[in-house]
């Protein structure tokens, strides 16, 4: 589900809410989701499509760089780094090819904003990537996909066609003399091939695991040529900024985190969907305009940016969801993945899922992450089944410490962040499966539950 509002106003939020919360909205790359067969290219012209690309193309390509790091663009698929700046990075006049990839693996617990964004409107990545690809200077791209997603998988290829069929892609497009090729890649659903060095190895026909940096992308990526790595959002954002202006991008969002994003709201709330808003919206207007927790119900934790973020709880639902105000809060942003939780929700059995999805995901290449997330799966089913001791609570703080910092990759440091801030808000929770010899949210154990179950003739 999608929630769009109309055009205009696009204010800064300010936090503790707003009489009418759904003018924070900004949709811009969901702006016609919900229109019949957003996808075609004939619709997507109908909004203004391509018409970024003829501006890009009129322009030298170190000016669009140029522009796209002056509107302030970071990327969206985590880390948050300027995508002009990472553009820059490629070197010129080395007589080697360049390459722009794009990252659609996605596969973080929560995240769900680049698949409905590439099966409602794939032709915004599209148009990004002729843009980035001019420059840059490359003739060629990838869109590296999560291999399940069967149904997006098609209609990418069926919008890459319309694109070359329209001189949007192929030879000399649109007369500027740039020639691209764009090569959908269907990934075989590893996890791991989400960071962007393995990704670049399994794209090469490799096992999909992280390399030794440096060197880095820019410099020796796929083929040991010069590569930018950018995700879906990342890009599908650039055709926007290039129509509309750098200034307009600006309009929104706060001075070091401009623009607009797409929030993934689900879990335990009244509407879950996609909300497309400036950065800075805080997570209590979200839920203003979503409809708020699920009736009855009040929030408990949520993730501000997928299951490898730090938890928060009720105490920061007015932290700005941007880079620096969630980064200040202890967390990171991440994809914005909001996963909402109720009091109903065991923490130890949500921490227990999402470490032995780690676990089963971590590529074994180094020790850390590879024998860390293993003992730490352990640990906690001793735990979540009343089998655990005191000591445990250390141990796997300790475990977690040895692997924060310590990986090849942002895997490692993902799997620990649950375990540190959930044992930062709910140390007392762990203690009870302990001391209780087992989950106190457990219908057969709980009175918690006795209300509720009494009427079904459940025992408490």
């Amino acid at each position: 589900m999608t929630v769009a509002a109309e055009h205009g106003g696009a204010s800064r939020p300010e936090a503790g809410g707003d009489s009418h919360p759904e003018k924070l909205l900004t949709p811009v790359l969901s702006a016609f989701w919900d229109q019949p067969a957003s996808w075609t290219l004939e619709t997507y012209r109908r909004h203004e499509g391509y018409e970024g690309l003829r501006k890009a193309l009129a322009m030298p390509p170190d000016d669009v760089i140029a522009y796209i790091k002056d509107s302030g663009l970071r990327g969206r698929g985590g880390a948050g780094f300027p995508t002009g700046m990472k553009w820059q990075f490629i070197p010129q006049g080395d007589g080697k090819p360049h390459y722009l990839v794009v990252n659609a693996d996605e596969s973080e617990p929560g995240t769900c904003k680049d698949i409905p964004l590439l099966f409602a409107n794939p032709h915004s990545l599209i148009e990004g990537i002729v843009i980035a690809c001019h420059a840059i200077r490359s003739q060629h791209a990838f869109i590296y996909l999560r291999g399940e997603v069967v149904p997006v998988l098609r209609r990418l290829h069926e919008a890459v066609r319309e694109a070359y069929a329209a001189g949007f892609l192929g030879k000399n497009i649109l007369g500027s003399g740039l020639d691209l090729d764009v090569i959908v890649h269907a990934g075989a659903g590893a996890y791991i091939c989400g960071e962007e060095t393995a990704l670049l190895d399994s794209l090469e026909g490799r096992r999909g695991q992280p390399r030794l940096r440096p060197p880095f992308p820019a410099v020796a990526g796929l083929y040991a040529c010069p590569t930018v790595v950018n995700n879906v959002e990342s890009i599908a954002s650039v055709p926007a900024i290039m129509n509309r202006g750098k200034d307009w991008f600006r309009s929104m969002g706060s001075e070091k985190s401009p623009g607009f994003t797409l929030y993934s709201l689900s879990g335990h709330v009244a509407n879950p969907g996609q909300y497309e808003a400036p950065l800075g919206i805080t997570l209590r207007q979200l839920l203003d305009m979503s409809g708020g927790m699920r009736r009855g119900h009040r929030l408990k934790f949520w993730t501000p940016g997928g299951s490898s973020t730090p938890m928060f709880t009720d105490e920061h639902l007015d932290v700005p969801l941007d880079y620096e105000g969630v980064g200040a809060a202890g967390s990171m942003l991440g994809t914005k993945a909001l996963q909402c939780f109720d009091e109903t929700t065991c923490v130890v059995r949500a921490v227990t899922r999402w470490t032995e999805f780690y676990a089963h995901e971590s590529c074994g290449k180094c020790t850390p992450c590879r024998e860390g997330t293993y003992w730490l799966v352990q640990l906690l089913r001793d735990i979540e089944a009343g089998k655990g001791q005191p000591a445990d609570l250390d141990k796997i703080d300790d475990i977690a410490d040895n692997i924060n910092g310590k990986s090849f990759c942002a895997l490692g440091d993902g799997a620990a962040s649950p375990i540190f801030s959930s044992l930062k808000y709910f140390r007392e929770e762990y203690e009870q499966h302990i001391t209780g010899k087992g989950c106190p949210f457990d219908p057969a154990r709980s009175t918690l539950w006795a209300d509720n179950d009494a009427h079904l003739g459940v025992k408490a």
